[in-house]
């Protein structure tokens, strides 16, 4: 794991909608693509995300109605990570900012998302002596905090 990179392991099958795009058209469009996320853009700009999280604390759990737009709820700036960067770099980015789906930026384009379950996917692969490694690596981050 510490040469997997994050171009290895996102998902390429990336949403993006218009921050004018209603809630229900968005969550309508995940359920078909079978993905967790949307990126929102301004102009074909990305600046913002809204997750399955954000439907549950922002739009169910607040009563917002279906025509909402998901420039009202969703998280900015958006964080994202470069496809050369390692999947620790990742994990960091993600455990510092409290998140479980970060953007792939290239070149100004989003170009994937890797997210909390591609990472766990990844670390299980593996002999139990890599697995150790690995537990021994955050065990130490841990400490650290």
């Amino acid at each position: 794991m510490d040469n997997t990179f994050v171009n290895q392991v996102m998902n390429k099958n990336v949403l993006t909608a218009e921050k004018s795009t209603s809630l229900q058209d968005a969550a309508q469009e995940m359920n078909k693509l079978n993905v967790g996320c949307v990126i929102v853009t301004d102009n074909s700009k990305p600046i913002g995300i809204i997750t399955e999280r954000d439907f549950v604390t922002k739009v169910a759990a607040e009563g917002r109605p279906l025509f909402t737009e998901i420039g009202e709820v969703m998280s900015s700036p958006l964080i994202t990570i470069s496809p050369d960067e390692t999947i620790w770099e990742a994990s960091e980015m993600m455990k510092e900012n409290l998140i479980h789906k970060l953007p792939v930026k290239e070149d100004e384009q989003i170009v994937g998302v890797i997210t909390t379950t591609d990472i766990v996917r990844i670390s299980s692969v593996g002999s139990d002596s890599q697995m150790r490694k690995i537990c021994d690596q955050i065990l130490m981050r841990m400490k650290d905090d």
